[in-house]
């Protein structure tokens, strides 16, 4: 990850209202959500086990803080999550 997505992902944050969409790419949130430039975050969760893969969420400096604001069940067994950021105190 270079440090230019980084700064795109700050200037678009700073520019720009509305939500930028980070699809299916652990390697860019991981980096985002290090560096306190997520937000929210919209999971869909599907009920089959693959034996392997990465982790969502590796190993981070400290503490991120999310409250799930959101559930709902789609096509029967999906589901799909809704978190926001807790701010801090």
């Amino acid at each position: 990850m270079t440090g230019d997505v980084l700064e795109q992902v700050s200037k678009l944050k700073a520019e720009l209202e509305g939500d930028i969409v980070i699809p299916a790419s652990t390697r860019i949130v991981r980096a985002l959500m290090e560096h306190d430039l997520v937000d929210a975050m919209w999971l869909k969760v599907f009920p089959v086990v693959l034996g392997g893969g990465d982790r969502l969420f590796g190993e981070t400096s400290g503490k991120k803080l999310m409250r799930l604001v959101e559930t709902r069940t789609l096509d029967g067994d999906t589901t799909y999550l809704a978190f926001e950021r807790v701010q801090a105190a």
